[in-house]
This record gives structure tokens, sequence and C-alpha cells, in this order.
């Protein structure tokens, strides 16, 4: 009978030896998981969203669950996983305005650093500054040169006060010193549109979207953004060529609710390596002109909160108001 007391006692303490979430873990993923996009569906981040979505089901045996939660610029989605329950079962996928939304609203209903666990960054991207075939210009010096000459003429098609593209061209116009005029549109896809007609005549765009409009012509290429020249347009120079120490590049990656395991965020990130790193999804981000990233959870970690400081100064440099 001691003997049997004693067994149950070294049972007992092993079990409270575990490391919390340790058996939950273990036994990870045996539902489905839902892949919240804080976007509508069809665009950007949804697309690419699909694309892992499926083959991270095919790798890890549930469905993942691709949920457009539209709305507030990308903060009514970041919500829903920020008060999502801590176990791995929701996961976020949302570009870098995840980083730039702390510096740039009044309030938010949730903490982007403190209510999230990084998983990984997804990929990066470029993006380009383009003008208007109308302006007759043909490099990045000759724009600064000619908004020099006329401070506060020229404009510039913007896609909302705090987006990506707008933060930008926002730290383009700070770092060369010239004064261009913010005209909103919805997205880049109506930019482009008013940047062919003549209703604007620069503007800072994705890659992507304006490839085969600056390759037939319609647009005229005069730099891209990031740190070094895009392979899908190796001629056309970068603005650090024109403008030394400049780079802004967007990204994609994926967060989890704070708290969750880690065993879990390891789990999650180490499977979506798998997937970024298979030939044909390399194939397919390439035509999305993408560059697979696959950090880890630390890198990932450290990268995002270097973001959220450096957009915080381009919004303070700006003088962008806060917004409700």
């Amino acid at each position: 009978m001691k003997r049997l007391l004693g067994l149950a006692l070294v049972l007992m303490l092993g079990a409270f030896a575990i490391p919390p979430g340790a058996t939950y873990a273990q036994s990870y993923p045996n539902k489905p998981i839902r892949l919240i996009v804080p976007f509508a569906a069809g665009g950007a981040v949804d697309v690419l969203a699909r694309l892992l979505g499926s083959k991270l089901s095919e790798a890890v045996g549930q469905p993942v669950l691709v949920e457009n939660r539209a709305g507030v610029g990308g903060n009514l989605g970041a919500d829903a996983v920020a008060k999502s329950p801590s176990d791995g079962y929701t996961i976020l996928q949302t570009p870098n305005g995840m980083a730039i939304t702390p510096a740039l609203y009044r309030s938010l209903p949730f903490d982007a650093v403190k209510d999230f666990t990084p998983v990984t960054q997804l990929v990066s991207s470029t993006l380009i500054l383009v003008a208007s075939p109308h302006l007759k210009i043909a490099s990045t010096r000759e724009l600064i040169a000619l908004a020099k000459s006329r401070p506060g003429r020229l404009n510039y098609g913007s896609s909302g006060i705090g987006n990506p593209l707008h933060l930008t061209m926002e730290m383009f116009k700070h770092a060369a010193g010239i004064d261009i005029l913010a005209v909103p549109y919805r997205g880049d896809a109506q930019i482009n549109a008013a940047l062919i007609a003549g209703e604007v005549e620069v503007a800072v765009v994705p890659l992507a979207t304006a490839r085969p409009l600056v390759e037939s012509g319609q647009l005229r290429a005069l730099a891209v953004t990031g740190a070094r020249r895009a392979a899908a347009l190796p001629d056309v120079p970068t603005i650090a060529e024109t403008v030394p120490g400049f780079e802004s590049s967007s990204w994609q990656g994926w967060f989890v609710a704070a708290k969750t395991p880690r065993e879990i965020v390891d789990f999650i990130q180490r499977e979506t390596a798998k997937v970024l790193a298979a030939p044909d999804v390399r194939e397919r981000l390439k035509a999305m002109i993408y560059d697979p990233v696959a950090s880890t959870p630390a890198e990932f970690e450290a990268f995002f909160k270097a973001d959220v400081a450096r957009f915080a100064k381009v919004v303070a440099d700006a003088q962008i108001p806060k917004q409700d």
C-alpha cells in the first residue's frame, strides 16, 4: 500500500513539473485553424493567405480556414485575434500596417506589441515610385529638382492616411526635402488609373500591380523603394541611389494572441518555413513579386518592434494628426 501511495505521489509531482501548455502543445493541431485576414477578399493579403493556408493545411493535416474581417484599416481583424484564446488556432495575417497603427490612432482596442506574439515574417516586397506619362521627368533626381522649383504644386496619389504607400511617400518627401501634396484614392488600382489619366503626377505603389503598366509604357518607373534593385525590373534604380540611406519595403507576417505556448508558436513557424521553401510556392511568390523570409519568432519580434519605432518617427516627422 505504501508503495502504491509513493508511486501516486511521484506521478502527481511529475504532472506538476510539466510546463503549462506543454501537454496541450503536443496534440496541436487537432482541429481547424482560422487564418484571419483583416482586409477584403481578393486583395494582396487575402491572395497570399489562401495560398499559404492551403499548403499549411496539407502539411499539418487540419483545415486552415481563411476568414476575412475587414474594417477600420485592418484593426477589426487584429482585435479579433488579440481577444482570441491563446491556443494557436487563430492566426492573424497582416502587412506592415500593423506596425503603423500604434502611432497613427488616438486609441486602439488592443496593444499592437503586448497583445500579440509574432510568429514569422512571411514575405517582403518592394514598392515603386512612378510618374504619370504626362509629367515630363524620367528620374528621381529630376522629380526632386522639379518639386523644389514648384514647392507645394506637385501632387501624388495616396491610398489613405497612414497606409504604407502614403507613409513611404512622406518618408521620401522628408528625406529629399520636398513638398508634394497628397490626393486620396481608395487603393492602388485607382491611383494607377489616375496616374495614367494625368489626374495625379506621381505616387508610390506596389511593384506587383505597377509592373505591367510600366512595361507597357502606361506609367514611368522612377525608382524602387527597397535597399536593392528589384529582380523584376533590374534596370530601375533604387531611391537610395539618389537619396542615400533611403529604404522602405513592405512585408506580411503572422501573429497569434499573446501567451500562446512557445511550443505551438515554434511549430507554426517551422511548418510555415517548410511551406515557404517548397519549389511550387516559391514559383508562385516570384510571380507575385514577393521574397520569402520565414524568420524565427525571435527575429520577427525584433524586426516588428524596430518597425513600430521607425513608423512612429515617420508619423511624427510628417505631422500626421492622430486618427479616431
